[in-house]
């Protein structure tokens, strides 16, 4: 999961990158980097860090032109460490391309394989990004045949890249003289909306908070399998280039990836989560009695919308009992000291006061490893609270995902072959309550019921791809970040909703 944007203007746009990349903030935290054309020339700069340590004055001075695009980063595949793997990357030719990509390609082990056998090309990193633009490079050369490059001939490349891809892909790629190419997988897995300014400034960014925060009004969501090509004077040509799109967003994106004041294929995501709330509700009362809950506390951030929901249904008292430490910076290795490991409780502090002498319901939007709630239910104990219940707002995470989630192996989730009983007695809770998959899906899918369905194969195992199998599972996770043992986890489900 990352962040992306591009941009076609008649102004300046280092200013207007730099502003939506803070906004998609939340969907990496790893790297940033934006890349700006001034006539055929690209101005880049990316680095490893947040978006405002990345750009500093003398950056964003090196960034002219009307046009451009940027990322920011959170490494599911490669090495996590790399400088050279943060994006946009770069190739010369044909025209000279730079792209930048949300999501994970499944057949990236094979396709780098075809690339230097059979088209000839290289690529230097182990980022599947860099294949992905090798193999957009490769189709648009195809396509053009040494000739002018028109919107057709783009939408034919992204016909053919479509037949060669496979997983999720939201990409934005800027092509020197050209303009703004931008397409999404035929699933539509990932998000991409578009959008425009009062001053007839084009945007494509993944969540349409990054559209409005930054001035634009929201127009659509680019369709799964649709191609759309922005000109420098700010056309906007689009086609369908796939042949038989349907509409699969990542459900996780509403249980906890995205902003909740964003609105993801026609899918408030704040509703979603008041609609999570509501069908929780139901589950917890068919497990505890509410009148042996006194209050009910969310884990911040993401399950504050669901906690909020369900205290109302249930007529008990809501309360924040955590608070965030925002400002938890990098542990440093000092000679002769070993390494440190962050606390969940150096992120989170608790009120005591919410919690002495009270039965709580903690609510969470999700329970991935399990090792973050069972110290969070340790320091609700130790706060002073009789009984510690938790329920998540979504049901066990029992597989892994493989498109541009860092979910861990299977044998790290702790839903994995363990009943909820032995989950319960793992995290040290009274009671374990989890949303049901098939309610979920229902609570989330009324918001909008032209969607197809929903890829949820965190939670049920259905990758909707079709190409998904144990093998393939197995090499994905060779081709994980690799973390050192002295740096820290900077991937957002490293401690769940604690960034």
């Amino acid at each position: 999961m990352c962040g992306i944007v591009g941009v076609v203007s008649n102004a300046p746009v280092n200013q207007l990158l730099y502003d939506a990349l803070l906004l998609l903030q939340h969907r990496g935290q790893d790297a940033a980097g934006i890349v700006t054309l001034q006539q055929r020339k690209f101005f880049m700069h990316k680095a490893k860090g947040m978006v405002r340590d990345v750009f500093r004055t003398r950056n964003m001075r090196a960034l002219p032109g009307d046009v451009g695009l940027g990322q920011v980063r959170y490494p599911t595949a490669g090495n996590a460490y790399s400088e050279e793997e943060a994006q946009p990357f770069y190739v010369n030719a044909p025209f000279g391309i730079v792209l930048v990509h949300n999501g994970n390609l499944t057949n990236a082990h094979a396709l780098r394989a075809e690339l230097f056998s059979t088209d000839h090309r290289h690529t230097n990193t182990e980022s599947d990004s860099e294949v992905l633009l090798n193999v957009l490079a490769h189709e648009i050369d195809r396509a053009t045949r040494g000739g002018a490059l028109t919107s057709a001939t783009l939408f034919e490349a992204v016909r053919n890249v479509h037949k060669r891809l496979r997983g999720s892909y939201a990409v934005v790629a800027l092509i020197a003289g050209h303009g703004l190419l931008a397409f999404r997988d035929p699933y539509g897995i990932r998000p991409l909306a578009l959008g425009r300014g009062a001053d007839g400034t084009v945007m494509v960014a993944s969540e349409s908070v990054a559209l409005e925060g930054s001035g634009h009004v929201f127009e659509r969501n680019i369709a799964p399998g649709e191609a759309v090509f922005v000109d420098l004077q700010g056309q906007v040509h689009s086609e369908q280039c796939a042949d038989s799109p349907t509409l699969n967003p990542c459900i996780f994106e509403f249980v906890y990836l995205a902003r909740p004041d964003s609105v993801l294929d026609g899918i408030s995501v704040y509703q979603a989560r008041l609609n999570l709330g509501e069908t929780l509700a139901k589950r917890v009362v068919s497990t505890v009695p509410p009148n042996e809950i006194d209050v009910i506390i969310p884990i911040p951030e993401s399950s504050r919308p669901s906690a909020t929901q369900l205290a109302h249904l249930l007529g008990i008292p809501y309360r924040e009992g955590f608070v965030k430490n925002r400002y938890v910076g990098r542990t440093f290795i000092m000679p002769g000291q070993g390494v440190r490991k962050k606390s969940v409780r150096q992120k989170l502090n608790v009120i005591g006061s919410e919690f002495k002498g009270r039965n709580v319901l903690l609510v969470d939007d999700s329970i991935v490893r399990g090792t973050t709630s069972r110290e969070i239910v340790q320091m609700a104990r130790d706060a002073g609270a009789r009984k510690v219940y938790l329920a998540s707002a979504a049901p066990p995470v029992r597989f892994p995902n493989v498109y541009g989630i860092d979910m861990p192996t299977k044998d790290e989730l702790v839903a994995h072959d363990r009943t909820v009983e032995e989950i319960r007695e793992l995290i040290g809770c009274d009671a374990l309550i989890y949303q049901d998959v098939d309610a979920m899906k229902r609570a989330i899918g009324s918001i909008n019921p032209k969607l197809d369905g929903f890829d949820a194969s965190c939670f049920d195992g259905v990758y909707v791809t079709g190409d998904i199998d144990t093998e393939a599972i197995t090499r994905m996770n060779g081709n994980r970040p690799r973390i050192e043992e002295t740096e820290e986890d900077s991937s957002r489900l490293a401690l769940p909703n604690l960034s």
